[in-house]
């Protein structure tokens, strides 16, 4: 069925039709300040408006006295208490922990800095700004150590930018679906806008040695994180991150700095970072042998492939976020890739059947989140929904079954999963009965 809504002239904009399975809208619906989807949504509604014009506004209880006084540092609201990261650790005993990000619970592409996910093997480590340093040496031709005043007198510069556990998604390798949450599949990767100064211009300063093709990385928490980098990206596009979201950085976020390597896999990004030291080849540590190296089925192992895959995932509706009845819905996730800006979405209610193209929230930054949302007319059956991510380099977004050919079919359990299975970016089905629960599924 189609729905034709008309201008305030009387001109009639064009119907909204099904341009895909399962009621699947064109996305064109949402430009234009999204007047059309807005008209098509009142429908169905005409009776609650029609009383509500009826009644007089009345105020509210908020309405009839004074607010409570301003904090010096603003909370969220005591009605948004439930917005909160999962933790590994809820005890909090003194050992690893790790915290993932709600993403059925916010909405456009900037995870605030208390939501941010994090992945602490040492667990939080504290640290006093003023004595902490940076120390660049190896092959240089003058090593260097920096406090933190020292690099606030370096050009700074500001990016959007995702960073993505390795591990992030493991759970889409195990042998069933398990039945949980973007926040419990999806969970370990946020998007932060981040400012420092550029790992390039330290190095300049301290002068490169033709000899260095890798560098290491270093981090100051308990197990001391430590990686193997090329050089090349150091000179591209690295920078040690001193503010996240325009505040200095979170405590379990790397504070006072960072190591930021826009797309690379989460572990490289090192927290607390306290030293930088160019070498002739990688050092062959346990983060990128033992651990990040993933045993193919062939026998071969796939190791030093750093930039996380073009992926995507729906954010609304999804487990947690069921339909209330059928109608006009929004269907909206997040999109990202480590190689580039995403170059489009595409979205299926009917398990991959048939496609819509969604729109792209601008602005479409390169290695960051961008949010995509296409209308959707739910007729009240079954549904199974899926995006579908492209980047500007071409990479599509492989399918389960195509994921598990490439790598091998699933071994162990999911926390097993979670050790072996680095770089899932397979597509997320989320299954929609007829009653408007949602669960994960397989298709």
């Amino acid at each position: 069925m189609s729905i034709r809504k008309h201008r305030k002239d009387g001109s009639a904009f064009a119907p909204l039709e099904p341009i895909a399975g399962n009621g699947l809208l064109d996305r064109r619906a949402l430009l234009g300040r999204g007047i059309v989807l807005a008209g098509a949504v009142t429908i169905g509604a005409s009776t609650a408006l029609t009383s509500a014009a009826a009644e007089p506004l009345t105020n509210g209880p908020w309405s009839l006295a004074p607010g409570v006084p301003i904090p010096p540092y603003g909370q969220p609201s005591k009605f948004e208490q439930k917005v909160v990261r999962t933790l590994s650790n809820p005890k909090l005993e003194p050992r690893g922990s790790a915290a993932r990000t709600p993403h059925h619970l916010l909405n456009g592409t900037i995870t605030p800095n208390g939501l941010h996910f994090v992945i602490a093997r040492g667990g939080e480590t504290e640290i006093d700004p003023d004595k902490h340093r940076l120390v660049i040496h190896g092959l240089v031709k003058q090593p260097m150590v920096y406090t933190l005043d020292d690099l606030h007198r370096y050009p700074m510069v500001s990016r959007i930018s995702f960073v993505e556990c390795g591990g992030n998604s493991a759970p889409l390798y195990s042998k069933e679906p398990i039945a949980a949450n973007v926040q419990a599949l999806h969970g370990l990767c946020s998007c932060a806008e981040w400012t420092g100064v550029m790992l390039a211009t330290l190095l300049e300063e301290v002068g490169v040695d033709p000899k260095a093709k890798w560098f290491i990385a270093e981090g100051a928490d308990l197990p001391t994180m430590n990686r193997s980098i090329p050089l090349p990206k150091a000179m591209d596009d690295a920078m040690i991150a001193l503010y996240q979201n325009g505040e200095r950085l979170n405590p379990a976020n790397g504070y006072p700095m960072r190591l930021l390597l826009p797309g690379y896999e989460g572990n490289m990004n090192v927290k607390w970072l306290r030293r930088i030291k160019l070498v002739e080849s990688p050092v062959m540590a346990i983060n990128e042998t033992k651990q990040y190296t993933i045993l193919r089925p062939d026998g071969k192992a796939w190791q030093f492939y750093f930039p996380q895959e073009v992926k995507s995932f729906i954010t609304h509706p999804s487990p947690g976020l069921n339909m209330k009845g059928p109608g006009f819905y929004e269907i909206s996730g997040i999109s990202f890739s480590g190689n580039g800006r995403i170059g489009k979405v595409e979205v299926s209610a009917d398990g991959g059947k048939s496609w819509a193209q969604a729109a792209l929230q601008a602005p479409v930054l390169s290695k960051a989140f961008t949010r995509f949302r296409i209308p959707w007319s739910w007729d009240g059956r079954p549904a199974i929904l899926q995006s579908r991510a492209t980047d500007e380099a071409g990479n599509v977004q492989p399918t389960r079954e195509a994921f598990i050919a490439e790598r091998g079919p699933p071994r162990g359990t999911p926390n097993v999963a979670a050790f072996t299975m680095e770089h899932c970016n397979a597509i997320t089905s989320w299954g929609i009965n007829d009653k408007g629960g949602v669960s994960h599924v397989y298709a």
